[in-house]
């Protein structure tokens, strides 16, 4: 299977991506190619020679041999290239020749920044987290829009100069609000759904639809403690370590393939509340870096888990 992973221009709006994709889009000679296939001798020769003959640098590489399932897992950056920009849909076709030959499944990236649409109901401190880390030019990635089937977090999203769109889930309304949600991604041309404390379970068709493009952070150390209140469950049992995980979201509630994980030792001195404020500080770390190592193409699925080349 081949793919050409694209990113977009930053844009606000949807009227403000229409003209900025009209005039066509801005060429890079920045790439990020990730892959997998059967192990065998000549993988690395064959890509680094393709590079080469096209007058690319490689930058960065990282490889992991899998001997239980016998696959590579690879991601290589590279730059530089021909005095002609290089569109990654034409870089790509060329590479299929060398992908055939090793039965690669293969993405081609280009430089541009991944569009998110984060989705949140009412706690904030994940999305203020990812606001500040997109304000600060270290997350990787442009948050397009805000999307929650509540108000309470209109303000702090307006604020940041972001859209605000509420769409209302109720167990009467929830195909809608999920055919809404679509609706919404392919309008502000977003790339990963990140459910940042969203409490609502999609459904097994949206969770299909947005397979490896969206990220979910639950608010426990997976697997173990699952439902509303996992703290208090930790409490309750008097754990010394508490913690908070990343991951792909699938039709399996909370049983999605891993990206990262945060955790905290903590004590009998810890009531729920204050294990609850701890949480959140895990919560955070551990969204923000899933979602940026996800953005920077350097998670690959491995069937039910993940490669991750930090």
């Amino acid at each position: 299977m081949t793919a050409v992973a694209d990113g977009h221009s930053a844009v606000r709006t949807p009227a403000e991506a229409a003209s900025a994709s009209a005039g066509g889009r801005t060429r890079t000679a920045d790439f990020v190619l990730t892959l997998s296939c059967p192990e065998r001798p000549g993988i690395v020769r064959a890509i680094s020679a393709f590079l080469a003959d096209r007058g690319f640098d490689i930058v960065e590489h990282q490889q992991f041999d899998d001997h239980v399932s016998g696959k590579l897992y690879l991601r290589t950056a590279f730059t530089g290239g021909s005095a002609e920009a290089v569109e990654a849909d034409a870089l790509a076709s060329e590479f299929e020749a060398t992908a055939a030959e090793f039965g690669m499944d293969f993405e081609l990236h280009d430089g541009r920044p991944q569009r998110l649409l984060v989705m949140v109901s009412k706690a904030g401190h994940c999305l203020n987290d990812l606001i500040f880390r997109w304000k600060a030019g270290s997350l990787g990635a442009e948050i397009a829009v805000v999307v929650s089937n509540h108000e309470v977090l209109r303000p702090m999203a307006e604020a940041a100069g972001l859209p605000f769109i509420h769409v209302p889930n109720t167990s009467g309304s929830k195909a809608e609000a999920e055919a809404r949600l679509l609706e919404i991604a392919a309008e502000y041309q977003t790339d990963l759904v990140v459910l940042a404390r969203y409490m609502q379970v999609l459904s097994d068709e949206l969770c299909r639809e947005l397979r490896g493009r969206a990220i979910n952070i639950h608010h426990s150390f997976l697997p173990g403690f699952k439902g509303a209140k996992p703290y208090h469950q930790a409490y309750d049992r008097g754990v010394k370590l508490i913690g908070a995980t990343a991951h792909y979201v699938t039709a399996d509630l909370d049983e999605g393939p891993i990206i990262e994980q945060e955790v905290f030792r903590v004590d009998h001195s810890l009531d729920a509340d204050a294990l609850v404020t701890v949480g959140r500080d895990a919560e955070s770390q551990a969204l923000a870096r899933a979602v940026t190592w996800h953005c920077q193409h350097r998670v690959l699925l491995n069937r039910t888990r993940t490669v991750v080349f930090r």
